[in-house]
Parts: structure tokens; sequence; C-alpha cells
């Protein structure tokens, strides 16, 4: 969790820097061509259709030999790789898929910095039962002789990650939050003090982002020293100017409506501290859509209590989604305030018909329907 928003940061300070910067993402938000960036642009749809045929043909080959026909993720990993050589991309931010140490990302030895974000309990049936586990695979990512950042954070978990980077002869640095001065929290902006920068704004919101800009600080901080010119001014406007949707995302006001992709546990409680610090006392209704493959049960047990009302969906075109009225099920055991929607239109429309100016609307849950709703609300401001 926070692995997506803090190599947003890192991917906006770099190129704030003019250094010619690649990004691989997944999921996406809005369309599939998000998971491959370079600077400001997708990858082109001449580049996406020309790197598949190269792609697939390799892939065909492969199955002819006898080996395996590569998933879906090893496919956009080698069009991803492909494209970033094309584009003679100076730096390239990966983003993991779901562990790290067995993730097809993974395959590259030339990493400069290995980050990683807060480690917590997800795909538990690929990754392992225990948090040491799922530690071990994400501090797969590190190389020999890297740089390794993580911020303090559990240390169960900081145990693996500092015996991995010994045994690689890797440094490491851990961002402890606490480091931080003059923190000032905000729904719409947010700003923190460093002894290098002082005063520092970014404009995501949640309390987690301003370690997760921390973080990418510290990573930004290390390249400087591996020889990258990144200036104050390109740390300031990046920052500044770092956008992710669907993670506390304010996507309409009066009332607030937020978008998060809390989808586990760990996410489902900075979720809730977020809604214990920005909105006490507030009137909140929910929707909520999930995967099967989720502990919802737990999501659902971290947030109930924040809820007036809560509308369950069935996350569109996902044939790992949980459906509307089985989540519902599930919350009525904890909340009696419940209703299941039929599509994700109808749940918008009764939380707008429920809120008055002065509450506030939270969608949060799988990612996979944000980007609709994102549009959704957009196309209604119109």
């Amino acid at each position: 969790n926070g692995k997506g928003s803090t190599l947003a940061y890192i991917y906006e300070i770099l190129q704030a820097a003019d250094i010619k910067v690649g990004r691989y993402v997944s999921p996406t938000i809005f369309e599939y061509r998000e998971r491959i960036q370079v600077g400001k642009r997708m990858i082109t749809k001449n580049a996406l259709a020309e790197g598949m045929e190269l792609v697939k043909a390799a892939c065909d080959r492969m199955v002819e030999e006898g080996l395996g026909q590569p998933t879906p993720f090893e496919v956009e990993t080698a069009l991803a790789f492909w494209y970033f050589a094309k584009e003679k991309c100076e730096i390239v931010v990966l983003e993991t898929g779901m562990g790290g140490r067995l993730d097809a990302t993974n395959l590259i030895q030339n990493t400069l910095v290995a980050v990683i974000a807060s480690v917590a309990m997800d795909h538990m049936q690929f990754l392992g039962k225990t948090l040491e586990e799922i530690a071990s695979h994400k501090a797969g990512i590190i190389k020999e002789g890297c740089s390794v950042v993580t911020m303090k954070q559990d240390e169960r978990v900081l145990d693996v990650i500092r015996k991995e980077a010994k045994e690689r002869h890797a440094d490491l640095q851990i961002v402890d939050p606490e480091s931080l001065t003059k923190v000032k929290y905000g729904v719409e902006k947010q700003s923190f003090s460093t002894a290098e920068y002082g005063k520092l704004e970014i404009p995501l919101a949640g309390r987690f982002q301003i370690t997760n800009a921390a973080v990418a600080l510290k990573a930004i901080e290390v390249l400087k020293e591996k020889g990258y010119a990144i200036s104050e001014k390109a740390v300031r406007e990046g920052l500044l100017h770092t956008s992710w949707p669907g993670r506390f995302q304010i996507v309409g006001k009066k009332p607030y409506f937020i978008a998060d992709g809390a989808h586990n546990e760990d996410a489902a409680q900075k979720l809730a501290d977020s809604i214990e610090f920005y909105f006490t006392n507030k009137r909140i209704i929910y929707i909520m859509g999930m995967l099967k493959d989720k502990e919802y049960e737990k999501v659902v047990q971290i947030t109930h209590s924040y809820a007036d009302q809560i509308i369950t969906i069935t996350p569109p075109e996902n044939p790992r989604a949980l459906h509307a009225y089985d989540l519902a099920k599930c919350v009525a055991q904890y909340h009696q305030n419940v209703t299941a929607a039929d599509s994700l239109e109808e749940a918008v429309e009764m939380a707008k018909l429920l809120a008055d100016k002065n509450d506030v609307i939270i969608a949060f849950g799988s990612l996979s329907y944000l980007g609709r709703l994102i549009k959704l609300l957009e196309k209604q401001r119109s």
C-alpha cells in the first residue's frame, strides 16, 4: 500500500528535472494505455500495436518450443520494457505487480533504488500467510549493491528488509515520519517541512500521503548522490503537481465526494484514520464495491462504524467482482443501513439524494470501478 503514490511523486519530480523517465503501473484507472507512460504521454496506439505484434511473435515461439504461454502481466511487462528502450528513457520507475521477488518486473539487474512502501497483509494466497513471508517477497526487489529506501514500519517487516539488504550489500535508508516538522494536514492541500528543503506542499489528501512523499524524497536524494541533476525547484514542482487518481481523491464538492482504492485491511485502516481525522462529526455515506478474492469482511469491520448509510455495488466488467447483494449481506452483520444498488449509476444517484452539502460521500474498494465512477461524475458536472 502506497507504492503507487510514492512512485507518482518520484515520477513527477524526475519529469520536473527534465530527465526522460518512463513509468509502468497497474492497475489503471481510466484506460489500458495508462500502464505504460513516458513523460506526460501514454504509450501511443501505434506503438502499442507494433509492440504487441513483436511480443505475440515471441510468445508464439515460446509455445512452439514447448514453454508455457506467458501471463497477461508478463506480456505487458515485456511490452513496457520494449517501449522504454525504444524511447531511450534515462530512468524508469517500475511498480511491481503483486509481490516483488517473483514478479515479472524483477528480471532487471540494474536497479538504482529499490523502494519498499508500507507492507501489509494482501495477496496471501500467493505471497504467504505472515507479514514476514510477504515482506520477503517485497524485499526480493533488492539487487546486489543497489540502494534501498523504505519507511519506518512493523519491526517484523524491517528485520526482513535489513537482512536482505545486508546479504545484497545494499545501502538501506529508513524514513521516519517523525523527522518531518510543521506538518499541516488538509483535504485539498497538505504541507510539511524537512531540514533540506524547508516547507513542501503536496496536493494529495490522506494522512498517509505525507509519509509516502517523504519516502519519495529520500529516493530522490539517493538519485542525486548517484549523479542525477535534480534541483530544489524540480522537487517542489514535482511534489506540487503529483496526481494519483482513486487514492483518497476529491472528485466532487458540496458535498465532498471522495474516491479511494482501499481494498485490503491496511488500506482500510488508513482510510478509517483519514475519515476520523478530516471528517469528524460529519455525516458519511459509503459506496462500496469489492472483489471476491479480497478480505472484504475485514474492510467492512474496520470502516462500517463511520458511515450513516452504506450502498454496495458490483464492480462492473470484472470476473472477480463480489456481487452487490453478497457484499450487502456481509455489511448487514455490522451495519443496519445498507442497500445493494443495481448499478454504479444508481448508487451515485442514491448517495447524492441522501447527502446534503455538508455531508461526505466516500466511494471505495476495488480500483477497478473508480475510473468509471470519476468519469461519471465529470460527465454530470459538464
